[in-house]
């Protein structure tokens, strides 16, 4: 039987979007492996004088090992 977990993250990047998704799974995979999806439940941008910075919430599934 295969079992799946699942772990609520938070990653931000000043580049993009798909930088910030890129971040939580480089940060994610330096513990966990069999790394297999990544859920994003919201999106944020903050505008400040230097620029935008991007936020994310998501969900990284991982197999556990047997």
């Amino acid at each position: 039987m295969t079992v799946i977990k699942v772990i609520e993250l938070i990653a931000t990047s000043d580049r993009s979007i798909d930088h910030a998704v890129r971040n939580a799974v480089a940060e994610a995979s330096k513990t966990i492996k069999n790394i297999d999806s990544v859920n994003i439940s919201n999106i944020k941008a903050h505008v400040t004088d230097a620029g935008i910075s991007f936020g994310i919430n998501c969900k990284v599934s991982f197999r556990v090992n047997e």
